[in-house]
């Protein structure tokens, strides 16, 4: 067996999990969170061993990291007697551009690569890159795997990730639809071919992550050949407070009313999508909670979410011709069962019919939820981001075998 640490490293947090692997079996996880800010920041970490919880000042991702070594050794919550257990660590990395299609090996050269393209993903990437930085201090000559959320979207062809722009536009600064969620996308694909005993080469798969970020994943014999994000996490899907597809001549038609570059985008990535359709919040509780009791704003917010992402599998459906499984994951997809219902009402002319029976059955839990005669299953898979990158890490570290 190997442990195996995930690391996933945001701007002001630390998430972290350890897996035994090739079994597959989580150790225990935790979460560090307010770093670099003023006041006391706090680390909780769940295990076998208990729970260890610390509150300090945590000025920056160097003391994040060592309050997580800390806390895997601590006498009274342990995970593991001394960090040379670790056998590896593999790290959430939102952008790897079109450098890579797949996980790999950390070296100068990759590590460059993520600091370079950094300006695409400039909220995530350099946080994620310090978190492999202070990863390397903590573990030394511990080999260390990259899993990019880009990576699996890598085999998009140019019809699906061209925009409609001048080609130097592409060619001087690269802007394309790049994707993203592709580790979960990937994971609960695999997942639903579990699930059902179908072989990747004769399966289609529409996969739906439908959380506060939303993002939908068309794969054709395992491999991701559109999908609704682009060259951010802006694009597609109304999410929770994304607004989605929209007209780029709305921003032209703002700006000249005074909005500025940095208003717009505050308009579009925070007060739009759910929240500014409801006028109520971004979680889809409450904005349930709202329509069932009339309220109108809520109707129509639930109405357009679900709309927006039945018109995305019917392109899809279209251009991978053979639809077999339709999957449902993510916190709204996983969870709310009055949603999945709302989306596949209208999807039986893809030979989708949902059970509505079973789906209130299977409820959070993984399983399948359409009626024996659906020509397309429809599932509910829970993801696990940190179990695939895990899973990398043991692969491309220490092979299948």
């Amino acid at each position: 067996m190997k442990k195996i640490l995930v690391i996933n490293c945001g701007s002001s947090s630390l998430k972290y999990e350890v897996y035994d692997m090739p079994e597959r079996r989580s150790l225990g996880k935790g979460l560090v969170e307010r770093i670099g800010e003023k006041a006391p920041g706090k680390i909780r970490q769940e295990s076998a061993g208990g729970v260890y919880e610390k509150e300090t000042l945590i000025p920056d991702h160097r003391t994040a990291m060592g309050l997580v070594r800390d806390a895997l050794i601590d006498p009274g919550a342990k995970m593991m007697d001394s960090l040379d257990e670790i056998a590896a660590a593999g790290h959430r990395v939102v952008h790897g551009g079109e450098a890579y299609a797949a996980s790999v090996l950390i070296d100068d050269d990759v590590i460059r690569t993520i600091d370079e393209v950094s300006e695409l993903a400039p909220l995530h990437n350099p946080p994620n890159l310090t978190g492999i930085r202070e990863a390397i201090g903590l573990l030394g000559n511990k080999p260390q795997v990259a899993v990019f959320d880009t990576a699996f979207h890598q085999t998009l062809p140019p019809a699906a990730y061209l925009y409609g722009i001048p080609r130097e536009l592409y060619e001087k600064y690269r802007i394309r639809r790049y994707g993203f969620h592709g580790t979960s996308h990937r994971y609960v694909a695999g997942e639903a071919l579990r699930m059902t005993r179908r072989s990747e080469e004769n399966t289609n798969v529409i996969t739906c992550h439908l959380g506060n970020g939303a993002s939908i994943t068309a794969i054709r014999r395992g491999k991701s050949i559109d999908t609704s994000m682009g060259f951010t996490p802006l694009e597609g899907l109304v999410m929770g407070t994304r607004s989605g597809d929209i007209d780029p001549a709305v921003l032209l038609y703002l700006m000249k009313r005074g909005y500025t570059a940095d208003q717009l985008d505050t308009l579009l990535n925070k007060k739009s999508g759910m929240l500014g359709l409801s006028g109520i919040s971004n979680d889809m509780r409450d904005i349930e909670k709202a329509a069932a009791g009339g309220d109108r704003n809520a109707q129509e917010a639930l109405d357009v979410y679900a709309y927006r992402i039945r018109k995305y599998i019917g392109a899809y459906a279209a251009n991978i011709i053979k639809f077999d499984i339709l999957v449902f994951t993510g916190g709204v997809g996983q969870n709310n069962v009055k949603m999945r219902e709302r989306i596949c009402k209208r999807l039986e002319t893809l030979k989708v019919f949902l059970d509505p029976v079973k789906n209130v059955e299977v409820g959070s839990n993984p399983g399948i939820i359409s009626h024996e005669y659906s020509q397309v299953a429809v599932l509910v898979v829970p993801t696990n981001e940190e179990l695939q990158i895990a899973m990398d890490t043991y692969d491309i570290i220490f092979g299948t075998g």
